[in-house]
């Protein structure tokens, strides 16, 4: 009998694709001493006036301040990832992403003068919306309130004690996102390719 290698399925290009982009950006930040990063992928306030403003309030999700930053984001998104492509589709968690960045750049420019930058609003909206997988109508799932407690809790006590530079309202909204999107947004039906 033969020995074959098995063939490699590229099974969730939506995060395989966000993955590799990010790790791009990651390298080019490097290699400008972090003005990229600064300049195209941290989301700040600026004048209204400033067309960057608002690509940044949505860009800031590929940016990361370092290696650390960037694997410990995707560590859970590559995770997770693969099967939210799975069952919603990479166009709707395309859209999902999408808004969560959106909503934290928006609040982020509205609230504080603070710099943001990094996916981990969007692995928080992922936590939030895996624990939401087995919902039923009219019923809520106990691994998610708890998923819900134990994560967003520790968020919401951490932005009361801890000063640090990590954004706990990113990660609160990215899970608030995420807890709309499993109770309203319909996964894909089965038989879709999309």
């Amino acid at each position: 009998m033969k020995f074959q290698l098995p063939k490699i399925e590229v099974n969730s290009p939506l995060i395989i694709w966000y993955a590799g982009i990010s790790f791009v950006i990651l390298l080019f930040g490097y290699a400008t001493g972090g003005k990229s990063t600064l300049d195209l992928f941290t989301c700040y306030r600026t004048a209204p006036s400033d067309p960057m403003m608002y690509i940044r309030m949505i860009s800031y999700v590929l940016g990361h301040a370092d290696i650390s930053h960037y694997l410990s984001n995707f560590f859970l998104i590559m995770l997770i990832g693969p099967m939210l492509e799975e069952k919603y589709g990479g166009k709707q968690l395309f859209y999902m992403m999408l808004i969560t960045a959106f909503v934290g750049g928006l609040v982020n420019v509205m609230i504080t003068t603070d710099g943001l930058r990094g996916a981990s609003g969007i692995a928080f909206m992922m936590i939030i919306l895996c624990s939401c997988t087995s919902i039923k109508s009219g019923r809520l799932p106990l691994t998610m309130i708890i998923v819900v407690i134990i994560y967003i809790g520790q968020e919401v006590v951490s932005g009361v004690l801890v000063k640090d530079n990590i954004s706990q309202l990113t990660h609160i909204l990215g899970g608030v996102c995420g807890i709309f999107f499993g109770l309203y947004w319909k996964p894909q039906s089965a038989g879709s390719s999309e």
